[in-house]
């Protein structure tokens, strides 16, 4: 027979239902410096929590605890999905309060969320380029230093014009099960949050391997992100499942995005606009400054352009906003280089 269990006390029904009256369930995406929490992946098991805004970075999510095999001493280990970090230890034991709550040790660790984020479906009518959005590398006016952001562009296949075109904290895509992008077939969302999205394009521009490598225990994909992401590794850990002996075959960064990017032809094609802009011919005038960045998601039928990229102002009107292959400021050929190591410098992750 089905029977309750006492997990903790919240208060009394009453008041739970009195305080949370003005609540409904929503999608959320939630990340913290270093790891997207609850894997780039959207599954079935949700992770919970109340957040008062549309947006914000103060959550504290409550612990997800598995178990997840032994520790070397034959004790059993755990692991909280949320939190992305073992438990059970004897230090672990003996933290535990009066209340027999389970809490891992990153439990007050504060997140950042996205309460029924962008939601991205992929049609072929349709052009879609997502791009991790960083602070210029140079600029006529002070720059201040941001976490990154996911720049967004849809237009019709057959349109110039753009029917979107902006940044976004979070997003979500969804794509057709039966690519089969993943080893497991519960997958049909991808999350892209700045952590993933950055990480993703530096190794791309710093030419580092790039591979995506599914945890063979529980079938989900691995996410490098941090140090893990800027030195390639064969052995990787499951945010998942708590999983430590992922192996790859040869040294990679391994992410979810790397699949998702690949599924369109051009992603990976490239072209040097035979473009040249003087930025001396716009003195006084307001500009920005960018190494262009490789596109996480690019479905247009063309490749990418591969240069410097430029806006200019004029009031609040944007009379320049164009990739070129030489940009001249001062007199001088700005380098693209210096402008990307600028840009990762302006960039708090």
């Amino acid at each position: 027979m089905a029977r309750k269990e006492f997990i903790r006390r919240v208060g009394n029904e009453g008041e739970v239902e009195f305080a949370h009256e003005n609540y409904c369930a929503a999608a959320a995406i939630c990340w913290a410096p270093g790891r997207t929490i609850g894997n780039i992946a959207v599954n079935s098991e949700e992770v919970s929590g109340v957040f008062e805004e549309a947006a914000g970075n103060d959550a504290i999510l409550p612990c997800q605890i598995i178990p997840c095999g032994k520790f070397r001493n034959g004790a059993v280990r755990w692991y909280c999905k949320t939190h992305q970090m073992h438990w059970g230890t004897l230090a672990d034991l003996a933290a535990i309060p009066e209340s027999g709550e389970i809490l891992c040790g990153n439990h007050m660790l504060h997140m950042s969320y996205v309460v029924n984020p962008l939601d991205i479906e992929f049609n072929g009518y349709e052009e879609i380029g997502i791009w991790c959005s960083l602070p210029p590398g140079m600029s006529s006016q002070l720059i201040h230093r941001r976490p990154p952001k996911i720049h967004v562009h849809k237009r019709f296949s057959s349109s110039e014009e753009k029917v979107l075109d902006r940044d976004f904290d979070a997003v979500i895509c969804s794509y057709n099960q039966n690519l089969g992008l993943f080893l497991s077939t519960d997958i049909t969302k991808i999350q892209i949050t700045p952590p993933a999205a950055f990480e993703f394009i530096r190794s791309l521009e710093e030419g580092r391997k790039v591979d995506c490598v599914s945890c063979k225990k529980c079938g989900y994909p691995h996410l490098d992100l941090g140090d893990f992401a800027r030195r390639p590794h064969a052995k990787h850990f499951c945010g998942n499942c708590g999983n430590d002996s992922v192996w790859s075959q040869g040294e990679i960064v391994s992410t979810p995005l790397k699949p998702l990017h690949d599924q369109f032809n051009n992603s990976n094609t490239y072209i040097i606009p035979e473009r040249q802009l003087n930025l001396d011919q716009y003195s006084g005038m307001p500009f920005d400054v960018w190494a262009s960045t490789p596109a996480v998601v690019w479905t247009a039928n063309r490749p990418q352009e591969l240069g410097i990229h430029v806006h200019v102002y004029e009031g609040y009107r944007r009379i320049v906003d164009e990739t070129f292959s030489e940009v001249i400021f001062e007199g001088r050929l700005l380098d693209r280089n210096l402008l990307w190591q600028s840009m990762v410098a302006n960039t708090i992750y």
